[in-house]
């Protein structure tokens, strides 16, 4: 093919090009950045806003200021449950204050009242071809359900832009509202017997989930209970969260926002790095039949950094310790079920590999983030993330559900400020080569 060979003629030289750039100028300042960022995937520039939650390198994520060692303590629990409502989470993240158990519940309550899936969502994700992955059943049904919308129809009656907030809020409670049933029903189309789960009005928005999945033990709704508030949200500038915002900065609803930002969590560098993970630690078991001893880990993890490929799991963009939500998960498996044989593997890996990892050298963070274990805790459950035939990433489905409780959250703030679209300048690389060699000059 022409066009194709044209392409790769050009590539080798393309790629040189950069390459001397950014060795030769690459802290070169074009404005405020240096060009090794405008290259560099907007590395650590500073330009998003967000006052629901923010990531310290040495402390962790903080969600309205709060730990993940303060939130599970100091949100409202119902009598009997270990970890907190999932309720009472959203309710801090919109509102900024700890709400009380009756604050936590209401919020709880609309979820109810608005958890019905449509029928014609359901059918169609049964419509998709069988080799359909979870995240694009996933995606596909949130953007189904942009017909829904009551931000788009207030938009197109002509409402004020002060009152777009409240119709962002409609729309986002809606919407997350029917995400635990949708997961859980993509859950039994792709690993079940493809049966509509019912939801019970006694239960909680978490507990409903973990029922829906027909898990028999009790304790998976705590587990849910726990994973979805660690994972709801992490800054602005993570591709779920980013690409939500983007896509709601042109005023487009929750329900096209949030599809999109499914479709960067998708990703193996974002929410698939969980499915990665756990491969990796199963990998591991497959090869010794058994829990390893920590001398032949240590083996299997330098074979794996030998031949290119890095531990997935371990590492993290912005942290540079060990990432909180492992420990909070790690604690929860070390409490309820400590010689799980993969669990008790993800946890030697914690005592293994960072050693390995600084021991090599090329690490700034060796140490675990939060997608480490979280495998390990589902497959306890007998959760499954594949089938065996190429149909996998349920992990990341779950993931899902407790981001868009992050993503929406700030979709609300974004329109009750006035947040502007989003339209950065993009410079051309011939535009960034001059810069680079006036600044030599001087």
């Amino acid at each position: 093919m022409i066009l194709k060979d044209k392409l790769a003629s050009q590539m080798p030289v393309w790629r040189e090009r950069v390459r001397n750039l950014l060795a030769e100028s690459g802290d070169v300042k074009v404005g405020e950045v240096t060009i090794k960022q405008v290259y560099g995937g907007m590395r650590d520039v500073k330009s998003l806003v967000t006052d629901i939650s923010s990531v310290d390198p040495n402390e962790g994520i903080r969600l309205r200021g709060y730990t993940i060692p303060e939130l599970l303590e100091k949100l409202p629990k119902l009598h009997g449950d270990e970890m907190p409502l999932a309720g009472g989470l959203y309710y801090l993240l919109l509102v900024g204050e700890l709400p009380s158990l009756e604050e936590a519940l209401e919020v709880e309550e609309e979820w109810k009242k608005r958890s019905t899936v449509p029928q014609y969502v359901y059918d169609v994700l049964c419509a998709m071809p069988p080799q359909a992955q979870p995240m694009t059943l996933f995606s596909q049904a949130i953007l189904a359900m942009q017909s829904e919308s009551i931000f788009t129809r207030k938009y197109d009656e002509g409402m004020r832009k002060d009152d777009q907030w409240t119709y962002m809020l409609e729309d986002s409670l809606d919407m997350t509202a029917k995400l635990p049933a949708i997961a859980a029903f993509i859950y039994n189309l792709k690993y079940g017997d493809c049966h509509i789960p019912p939801a019970n009005p006694e239960l909680d928005w978490s507990g409903n989930f973990a029922a829906m999945m027909c898990v028999e033990d009790e304790l998976y709704a705590d587990l849910s209970r726990l994973y979805f508030i660690i994972h709801s949200d992490h800054e602005s500038g993570n591709v779920s969260a980013h690409a939500t915002h983007l896509v709601g900065s042109t005023l487009s609803d929750i329900y096209y926002a949030t599809s999109a930002g499914m479709n960067g969590l998708a990703g193996p560098l974002h929410g698939r790095a969980n499915q990665e993970a756990l491969s990796w630690l199963l990998d591991v078991f497959d090869k010794y039949g058994r829990v390893p001893e920590p001398e032949e880990l240590r083996q299997f993890a330098w074979d794996t950094l030998k031949t290119g490929h890095v531990i997935p799991g371990y590492g993290h963009a912005v942290l540079r310790k060990t990432d909180p939500r492992f420990t909070a998960q790690h604690e929860f498996g070390m409490k309820h079920f400590p010689n799980d044989p993969i669990f008790k593997l993800a946890a030697m890996v914690y005592d293994v590999v960072p050693k390995v990892l600084l021991e090599q050298g090329k690490a700034k963070d060796p140490w675990p983030n939060v997608d480490a274990i979280s495998g390990a805790l589902q497959q306890h459950f007998g959760v499954q993330d594949s089938d065996g035939t190429g149909v996998y990433g349920f992990y990341t489905v779950l993931f899902g559900v407790s981001r868009a409780l992050g993503v929406s959250a700030n979709a609300v703030w974004a329109r009750a400020l006035g947040q502007p679209l989003e339209r950065p300048k993009s410079l051309t690389t011939k535009m960034l080569e001059e810069v680079a060699t006036k600044t030599k000059a001087v």
